[in-house]
């Protein structure tokens, strides 16, 4: 349920067409943490709002920009 809910999420999210890149890096890597940190919970909120954070975080670091 909580993988079917954050795919759902993730794809109301493509139609954010005026993001920055950074701001779409952090959706999507808060989209994938989430997943992934209920898929190695087995489900649970904690791993998946755990997941969702460190995704974003990633997500918001990986391509730094340029100022």
């Amino acid at each position: 349920m909580t993988v079917a809910t954050t795919a759902v999420l993730m794809l109301g999210l493509t139609a954010c067409s005026n993001m920055s890149d950074r701001d779409r890096n952090t959706a999507i890597g808060a989209g994938a943490g989430g997943v992934a940190g209920s898929v190695l919970t087995g489900g649970s909120t904690a791993g998946t709002l755990g997941g969702a954070v460190v995704g974003g975080i990633i997500g918001n670091q990986i391509k730094k920009d340029k100022d």
